[in-house]
């Protein structure tokens, strides 16, 4: 498959449910909290649609490793910035408040959920939006919002709740035009695939380049269950050992 396939992005339900909440909480009121968080299971396409939004709207993106602590974040925060970290953790949140206020792009953590296990870094996030007034878009697992409840000052701050959406028949549509190109897919193998899914994006996408690579094998250019039959899929669960039941 050509790398100009590859590299481009679907544009499934959630691009457009992040986009729609990006726009909302740019363009909040005065007076309405800063705060945006965006959840869901892993491999529902939260972290591809969230890099998709934060190019159009030029947000600040970074995402969060479960090693950093508040100092490695704030760095981290301004090399994404384009500016060199100097000093202390006070002197760091300043600098990155500033241009945040400044510049008025939005910031956007993925990974949240590092940060949601941390009283320290919870507060310190909050001292990133109180210095800026600026717009957080917070990336987490299916938990964080409940990871979140219990620093009530932080909750109270979160203008919306954004659930990610299960992949749907019209995603798998989209994203087989991208990992399965130029063969028809029948809407019967793209709803079977879609049901193996259990919601998840990746799985669709995984099995949608092993349909690819089959018809390539077979010389298809169009697919449907009938033609697919029994053939393995990627389901997500561990290969079953051999000679098991």
């Amino acid at each position: 498959m050509s790398e100009q396939f590859v590299n481009r992005i679907a544009p499934i339900a959630n691009l457009d449910l992040v986009a729609v909440v990006m726009e909302k909480l740019v363009n909040r009121q005065d007076g309405l909290p800063g705060f945006a968080v965006y959840y869901g299971p892993s491999g529902w396409g939260k972290t591809t649609a969230t890099v998709a939004v934060a190019n159009r709207s030029r947000a600040y993106y970074v995402q969060m490793r479960s090693a950093w602590n508040r100092k490695t974040l704030l760095e981290k925060i301004l090399f994404e910035m384009g500016i060199k970290p100097t000093g202390t953790i006070p002197d760091l949140l300043d600098q990155i408040s500033e241009q945040l206020a400044a510049s008025r792009r939005p910031l956007i953590l993925d990974e949240f959920d590092y940060a949601a296990s941390k009283d320290g870094m919870i507060e310190l996030v909050r001292d990133i939006y109180e210095g800026s007034q600026s717009s957080l878009l917070l990336v987490g697992e299916e938990m964080l919002p409940n990871k979140l409840k219990r620093h009530e000052r932080f909750h109270g701050r979160v203008l919306s709740w954004l659930p990610a959406a299960p992949v749907s028949l019209d995603d798998a549509r989209k994203l087989a035009a991208i990992y399965c190109p130029d063969i028809t897919l029948a809407d019967d193998l793209l709803s079977h695939l879609v049901t193996l899914s259990h919601g998840s994006v990746r799985r669709v996408s995984v099995n949608l380049v092993n349909v690819y690579d089959a018809a390539l094998i077979e010389g298809w250019d169009q697919v449907d269950r009938s033609a697919w039959g029994d053939r393995p899929l990627y389901t997500g669960d561990a290969p079953k050992r051999r000679g098991s039941i």
